[in-house]
């Protein structure tokens, strides 16, 4: 039982960062998943499969994880660099792209 404490990326669908603040603790599949051969689902046997806590802070799940003996490993979130753009850039005469419409 190795669990994951990491920080989710933000979603593709918005441009906002609402549900990427929290730290997630997600334990490793401990055995393969099989597909039911009647309906073709996917299924598994692994009960800690199923579980994801958030936590405010990453210290918040190191500290569960080592209160409860649980084997974890921490990815840092890699921060996106900011690319700070004006919308007047788009007509400027030293623009460096050529124009498409």
């Amino acid at each position: 039982m190795f669990a994951r404490i990491y920080r989710p990326s933000k979603t593709a669908m918005q441009s906002g960062r609402a549900k990427a603040q929290d730290w997630v603790l997600e334990f490793a599949p401990a055995s393969a998943r099989t597909p039911d051969p009647l309906m073709g689902w996917v299924s598994s046997s692994d009960m800690n499969a199923q579980v994801k806590l958030k936590f405010d802070s990453e210290d918040a799940a190191v500290a569960y994880a080592k209160t409860h003996g649980i084997p974890f490993r921490v990815s840092e979130p890699k921060t996106p660099k900011k690319i700070i753009k004006a919308y007047a850039d788009n007509f400027s005469a030293t623009r460096r792209e050529s124009w498409t419409h």
